[in-house]
């Protein structure tokens, strides 16, 4: 059984991660808060906020996104190893390369290829158009 409530794969996959960026569990200070917020009894009784702290890097990481301790100490931990790989490889990093790509993709086009790009809606349009049945009042 896995100490986070998650599949034995991603809990592996973590701790290889965590093992490739040197990342150890003596380095990470774990504390649990009472949550607030949706959740009923369940929340109100239980300490299910998941507060982590990596001593030598200083980054903090709080999680209460589940009802369940131990799946929102899994996801801190994730968010956590994120942010130090983050840290550590900079624009090599998975995160940074997701935001890259977004960043490009909401980037403006520029006028040749927005003109381009209206060109061919024309010329699909004008297939369409072609398309058409011929109606009896036009003959």
């Amino acid at each position: 059984m896995s100490d986070f409530g998650v599949s034995l794969e991603k809990e592996k996959a973590l701790r290889q991660k965590m093992a490739f960026l040197g990342i150890r569990n003596e380095d990470i200070v774990e504390s649990f808060i009472r949550s607030k917020g949706p959740g009923g009894q369940n929340v109100n009784k239980t300490s299910t906020c998941v507060y982590l702290k990596h001593i030598p890097t200083g980054i903090e990481v709080k999680c209460q996104k589940e009802r369940s301790q131990a799946l929102n100490r899994y996801i801190a931990r994730k968010l956590l190893v994120n942010k130090i790989e983050t840290l550590i490889l900079g624009k090599l990093s998975e995160e940074q390369q997701r935001i890259e790509k977004i960043r490009r993709q909401k980037r403006r086009r520029s006028r040749k290829a927005k003109l381009k790009i209206l060109e061919a809606k024309r010329r699909r349009s004008q297939i369409k158009a072609l398309r058409q049945p011929i109606s009896a009042s036009s003959l």
